[in-house]
C-alpha cells in the first residue's frame, strides 16, 4: 500500500480535481478538527482498492 501512495504522488497534480476528489473520498472516513488536534481517519479497505487500481494502471503501461 505504502507504494502504491507514494507511486500516486508525482502524479498527484497531472489529475483532474474530480479524480483528486474520487481519491480522497477513496481514502478519507472522517476527519476530526478541535482547536487542539486534528484527527484523519482513512478506510483501510480504500486504501486497498486505491493500491490495486495504480498497481492495475502500472501493469497496463508496462505492457504497452
Amino acid at each position: 500500500v505504502r507504494a502504491a501512495l507514494l507511486d500516486l504522488d508525482p502524479l498527484w497534480n497531472e489529475l483532474f480535481p474530480a479524480e483528486q476528489a474520487r481519491i480522497v473520498q477513496l481514502l478519507v472516513e472522517r476527519v476530526d478538527v478541535t482547536m487542539d488536534s486534528l484527527s484523519i481517519r482513512l478506510r483501510t479497505e480504500g486504501l486497498a482498492g486505491l493500491a490495486a487500481d495504480l498497481n492495475q494502471r502500472q501493469d497496463a503501461r508496462s505492457a504497452a
